[in-house]
């Protein structure tokens, strides 16, 4: 006999939800509106992670403890320190492609879980940080600019798709695909199972 498993994911990503309904956990959507903008000297590391934090704490803040864990996450795409969020517009995009050109940098997902705790005006936080290392090739302007007119940039952390047309700009990938896409699957999974939520599709009776 398996077990449902359920959550509340603290994102509207339709990448996110994707991969976790690939991993066959239900769960229901919800929108939470944080504030995105990186602290002074904010190293990458800690922005994400802060961030995923956020998420879950806000959806967690609007379901006035749930009896359901709530998923936040934060994907972050960083080079020479710089952290690279979702183009402004399409010469942002253009700014950050060109920077990616030719180079590797990194990509860092973190996933937080708030959960019930003993203190109950308080949730428990989990969390994981998955970091990639991506190397684009070295990209013509042309390009940079036909890519950036399909629109696949828009809204996407360093203005490119790992899952989309910018898969033919990358030579080398080291750490998690997924992770990259905006869920580490492998990592997810086990944050998942350490708070006794598995997907019933990996229970084996």
């Amino acid at each position: 006999m398996t077990t449902e498993t359920h959550l509340y994911l603290a994102s509207q990503s339709p990448r996110r939800r994707e991969l976790l309904e690939q991993m066959g956990i239900s769960f229901d959507v919800l929108a939470v509106d944080i504030d995105e903008t990186a602290k002074n000297n904010e190293p990458a590391e800690k922005y994400v992670v802060r961030l995923a934090n956020e998420k879950a704490l806000a959806g967690w803040n609007i379901e006035k403890h749930p009896q359901k864990p709530v998923l936040g996450s934060d994907t972050a795409v960083v080079i020479n320190g710089e952290i690279l969020g979702k183009p402004k517009n399409n010469d942002d995009a253009r700014r950050m492609l060109q920077l990616l050109s030719g180079k590797t940098h990194q990509v860092m997902t973190a996933v937080a879980l708030a959960s019930k705790s003993q203190n109950a005006s308080e949730p428990e936080l989990t969390g994981i940080l998955s970091v990639s290392d991506v190397t684009f090739k070295t990209l013509s302007w042309d390009e940079i600019t036909s890519y950036v007119n399909t629109g696949e940039c828009d809204d996407k952390a360093g203005a490119y798709a790992i899952q989309g047309l910018a898969a033919a700009f990358i030579t080398y990938l080291s750490g998690s695909y997924s992770g990259v896409m905006g869920l580490p699957l492998y990592e997810t999974t086990e944050l998942l199972n350490n708070a006794g939520i598995r997907a019933d599709s990996l229970v084996v009776s």
